[in-house]
């Protein structure tokens, strides 16, 4: 008997594959994400044509950074 704990096959879902296996060029961390998240929070919310290539690439990729700057728009977009 196996002591490892098997993986939740629920947690593997299609996005979360599509999100494994973006092209994240132009690599941003995660810690430089969130020192530009604000301003490019405040940036879309403002302008919607608005664009970032490091920024969306990083998004794409990271579920984490993505919920952080979804939840910042709708913050300062009031909704």
């Amino acid at each position: 008997m196996s002591t490892t704990p098997r993986p939740d096959s629920a947690a593997l879902t299609p996005r979360n594959v599509s999100a494994l296996l973006q092209d994240t060029t132009p690599w941003l961390s995660c810690d430089e994400c969130f020192e530009r998240m604000d301003s490019y929070a405040e940036a879309l919310v403002h302008d919607p044509t608005y664009r970032d290539e490091a920024m969306a690439a990083h998004l794409r990729g990271c579920a984490a950074c993505d919920e952080e700057a979804e939840s910042l728009m709708r913050l300062l977009d009031g909704r």
